[in-house]
């Protein structure tokens, strides 16, 4: 009888056990769960992800729009120099503009201004061909301060996200106390970060662009250079 008693005890414990085993593998099965990216610009509040969203559309678009431009800039009209050294030589000032216009570079536009001052001294029309390249450089240059300015303001407004979400945090936590739970403080701190990467992903990229922008700009100028010294030893020297 005993033996019966505890023989009925045993199975009622190993029962038991394997309930809570089987309960306790339940429990610790993670719930597998997917943010949208809607919901994280969401979580990181939008009066910090809608000044960071207008900012990546706008250097995305100046930074796609200057890179087609300066590419302009850059191409090589074949035989441009050499027909426009052979219109000067034979006396054909008139062929030589029209060459110019219609070659739509920045090299032609500052050239032509130089062709227009041909009969005056070589300093002036040196100075006029200094002072449209001038301008030709200030063209392709525009934009790339807004450019260099979304790459450093757009980290600072993501941590501007942090420090008001950091605050969040602990403003929850000063009025809930000791009983705090970890759900109270994930929003403040899910928008702490999401601000930060945010901020960070719109600013190295901005960044980058505009260093290879400048550049690029910067063999325009190069090459503009070199045309404008081609173009003055030409009118310098005489005609073969």
């Amino acid at each position: 009888m005993l033996i019966d008693i505890f023989a009925q005890i045993q199975e009622t414990a190993n029962a038991a056990r394997d309930m809570v085993d089987s309960a306790a593998t339940v429990a610790v099965v993670p719930k597998e769960t997917t943010l949208s990216v809607w919901e994280l610009i969401k979580m990181g509040g939008w009066y910090i992800m809608g000044p960071l969203a207008l900012m990546s559309i706008i250097a995305v678009y100046i930074i796609i729009e200057r890179s087609l431009a300066i590419r302009r800039a850059l191409r090589d009209e074949k035989d441009f120099m050499a027909k426009l050294r052979d219109y000067i030589h034979e006396g054909k000032v008139d062929s030589a503009r029209n060459l110019c216009q219609t070659t739509n570079t920045p090299v032609a536009r500052m050239l032509e201004k130089g062709i227009s001052r041909i009969g005056k001294p070589l300093k002036d029309i040196e100075v006029s061909i200094e002072n449209q390249g001038k301008l030709e450089v200030y063209q392709l240059e525009s934009g790339l301060p807004i450019i260099a300015t979304v790459s450093g303001a757009a980290p600072m407004i993501g941590f501007l996200g942090t420090v008001v979400g950091m605050v969040v945090t602990f403003h929850t936590m000063e009025v809930s106390g000791a009983g705090v739970e970890l759900s109270q403080l994930s929003g403040g701190m899910m928008q702490a970060m999401i601000t930060t990467v945010a901020g960070l992903i719109i600013g190295i990229p901005a960044y980058v662009g505009y260093n290879l922008l400048v550049a690029r700009v910067t063999k325009v100028v190069q090459k503009m250079e070199s045309r404008s010294i081609e173009f003055m030893d030409l009118l310098d020297s005489p005609a073969k």
